[in-house]
Order: C-alpha cells, then sequence, then structure tokens
C-alpha cells in the first residue's frame, strides 16, 4: 500500500470523493510596487510571469508567476494561457492595489510581526549553498542563513515587501523531524 497521510486528530483517514480533481493552485501577496517585486521574483528567484489581469474598475492588477519545469511551457493563445495557469500547482499572485507604489510610507504587514499570521512561501532549491551565494551577490535580505539558529540547512530570506521565503534543498531535510 503507498502512503496517504499521516495520522493525527482532526485528518480524515480517506479523500472525500467530491474532492476528486481539487489542485492547490496558488497563494497570493499583496505587493507595493510591481516593478520591485517583479525584479526580484524573475531576475532572483527565476520565476515567469504567466498572466496579468487589469481590473481599472477595482483599481488592482494581479501578476501570476510561475517556476516551470524543465521542458514545460504554457500556450501561447492567451485565453489558453489563462486557463492552463489556473490548472497549475504551485502559482505565486503578486496583487498590487494602484497608487501603493507612490506612497512612501505605505507597508503591508508581513504576517511575521504581531500579530502574527501568515508566515512564509518556500522554495526548494537544488544547492543551499549556491543559492545562498546567489541571494548575498543579489543583495537580498536574509532573516536566518542556513548555519544560524537551530534549524539548520534552512534558509529565510525577505522579498521587497518583507514576505519571508523559507529556502530549503530537499536532499538536506531527511533527518528533519527523526
Amino acid at each position: 500500500m503507498s502512503f496517504s497521510t499521516e495520522s493525527h486528530p482532526g485528518v480524515s483517514p480517506s479523500v472525500p470523493e467530491a474532492t476528486h480533481g481539487f489542485v492547490f493552485n496558488h497563494s497570493m501577496l499583496r505587493i507595493k510596487d510591481p516593478a520591485v517585486s517583479l525584479a526580484f521574483y524573475t531576475g532572483v528567484m527565476g520565476m515567469r510571469v504567466l498572466r496579468k489581469l487589469d481590473f481599472p474598475e477595482m483599481k488592482f492588477s494581479l501578476y501570476f508567476l510561475h517556476r516551470a519545469s524543465e521542458g514545460e511551457s504554457a500556450p501561447e493563445d492567451v485565453g489558453e494561457r489563462t486557463a492552463w495557469t489556473f490548472a497549475q500547482r504551485g502559482i505565486l499572485e503578486l496583487t498590487h492595489n494602484w497608487g501603493t507604489e507612490a506612497d512612501p510610507d505605505f507597508r503591508y504587514h508581513d504576517g511575521n510581526a504581531q500579530p502574527q499570521g501568515f508566515g512564509h512561501i518556500c522554495f526548494s532549491v537544488p544547492d543551499l549553498d549556491a543559492a545562498t551565494a546567489w541571494f548575498d551577490q543579489n543583495q537580498v535580505t536574509f532573516v536566518k542563513r542556513p548555519d544560524q539558529g537551530k534549524m539548520k540547512d534552512v534558509a529565510f530570506i525577505k522579498d521587497p515587501d518583507g514576505y519571508w521565503i523559507e529556502i530549503v534543498e530537499p536532499a538536506r531535510l531527511k533527518n528533519l523531524g527523526r
């Protein structure tokens, strides 16, 4: 029998039939300045913008970013690409409320200051040491370096809006929690 789930109080022992086909598609972060955030997520994290949707009547824009697997590509047709985007896993939606970029005092709550709520998003990388060097080269702010704290081999960096991003190398985590 293959692994299905760990058992803990509250965990359903089986997957409800009604949820067949459900896919966790994206997480959304509100951003102050799209030019700054897009430069970070595309230039430093290597993501690509799949789709931008503008909502002038509500004065906001959505940017859907993705880190494609090797050899994977999205459809060229804008409608097909939109549908494809909403069928993927691991999409990051950046929401820009128009005008925030012009306000020097504007800040979003990063979820880690009090009162805490949202914590972080996570990227797995093939080589944590190389990723750390890349982040240093790009002057990315570290919350925690891989050799700091009690949990080794895990880093946390900040994006331009102060959101935390966990950086892990999967192969280094085999003994985590044992």
